[in-house]
């Protein structure tokens, strides 16, 4: 679990995190799949570590994520409008632990935009 302090750079990091591992993966024995979760909102610090609802959202997104892909909360699409990302709706999603459905977008980081 990491932390930024915007939403685009949020996405910067996991799009070449993910192009990095496919990279990897041409040549690889084993290939690597990363699941990755997105959401926006404010965690609260502690010890070092962060915690609270934003980021046990996130967690909740990247556990419906496969393997290479990266799912982002409609929040993170809404602050990142008009840089130049592109996603594709996957609806809205029930997560464990929130009443309210969560509407997802993946993340098309193979495009170019």
């Amino acid at each position: 679990m990491t932390s930024f302090s915007s939403a685009t750079r949020a996405l910067e990091c996991a799009i070449a995190m993910q192009r990095a591992f496919a990279q990897h993966n041409e040549s690889a024995e084993e290939p690597i799949r990363v699941r990755v979760g997105l959401n926006a909102g404010e965690p609260i610090a502690e010890d070092e570590d962060l915690f609270g609802t934003a980021v046990i959202m996130a967690a909740r997104i990247a556990a419906k994520a496969k393997g290479g892909e990266i799912l982002a909360a409609n929040v993170v699409r809404e602050l990142t409008a008009g840089k130049d990302f592109l996603f594709a709706d996957r609806g809205d999603t029930t997560l464990r632990g929130f009443d309210d459905p969560v509407r997802l977008y993946e993340v098309r980081w193979r495009e170019e935009a």
